[in-house]
């Protein structure tokens, strides 16, 4: 019987974490399921492979001694050891516990997975099939996420109301459970992932939970010092500005920054960087001014 490369089915290297096992088999079991292909033998074909991947790899047990006789696994004395157990332990199998994309019937695991792994038992031919799961991207602005908000979908004509928490980031992905495709057979159904997508504010830049802006100062004020008024997210403040502030001076409003994802009452930072606009179109008698001052050094 020939070998098979459980990485290469599911298009992952050897090195993989769980996680990237977990997103490469929820990736093509989405793309080769049969609700999706239902008249497509060799789509029915991966979809079987890639779940007899999973069923290997997501096992840290079972992926230890896969990787352990990989190819060589027909001339393995503790091989032969464990598939004689298997084959033993398999007439009082009485059902698994772990998630698994079934299909087809008893005859449907590849003759490589049986010897290794033993056959699961006997299942219906009305295999349950777990639904798809749906994925959906929210747009938002950096102000939409200054507070906590609900929001509203509408999915397979069923509302779905989620509270969005003060301070979600750019990619931030959520899970609702039982809100993707239905199930087949009376399967379960698949869930719903929704992806945030902050939109780059023309303003602010967000670092973590810290903001960063720059604010024009005058050149008189930079200079004799003074005030000057600025924006943040929550509204316009008043700064002093000390006398002598250099261009490119940095400034930290504690608390002005953004909201810390789900601790209430912590709050990022805001940092301004003043930027001295030098005046232009000076009449003469400026001119005249900034030339005596110029001799004062």
């Amino acid at each position: 019987m020939d070998f098979i490369d459980y990485y290469k089915v599911l298009e992952i290297d050897k090195s993989a974490s769980a996680d990237d096992i977990k997103k490469a088999y929820r990736k093509l079991a989405r793309k080769l399921h049969p609700d999706v292909n239902p008249n497509d033998k060799e789509a029915q074909h991966k979809f079987q492979q890639i779940n007899e991947a999973n069923e290997v790899l997501s096992d840290p047990e079972k992926r230890k001694k896969y990787d352990q006789y990989g190819k060589d696994w027909q001339h393995a004395e503790q091989f032969e050891q464990q598939r004689n157990a298997q084959q033993q332990s398999r007439q009082q199998y009485t059902g698994g516990g772990a998630e698994h994309f079934a299909y087809g019937d008893e005859g449907d695991f590849s003759s490589f997975f049986e010897s290794m792994f033993g056959n699961r038992g006997a299942r219906s031919s009305q295999t349950k099939f777990r639904g798809q799961d749906y994925h959906s991207e929210l747009k938002l602005t950096l102000a939409d996420v200054m507070e906590t908000k609900k929001q509203t979908f509408t999915v397979n004509g069923k509302n779905i109301r989620i509270t969005i928490p003060a301070g979600v980031e750019n990619g931030q992905e959520i899970k609702l459970k039982g809100y993707g495709a239905p199930g087949v057979n009376g399967g379960p159904a698949g869930d719903l992932y929704i992806t945030f997508a902050i939109e780059n504010d023309p303003a602010f830049k967000r670092q973590g939970n810290d903001l960063y802006a720059n604010a024009t100062l005058d050149l008189y004020t930079a200079l004799l010092g003074g005030e000057t008024t600025i924006s943040t997210m929550t509204g316009k403040i008043k700064l002093k500005v000390n006398p002598e502030t250099q261009n490119g001076t940095k400034v930290r409003l504690k608390g002005k920054g953004m909201p810390v994802y789900k601790k209430e009452g912590e709050t990022g930072d805001l940092y301004i960087t003043y930027e001295v606009k030098l005046p232009t179109n000076l009449t003469d008698q400026q001119k005249t001014l900034f030339t005596e001052l110029s001799k004062l050094k």
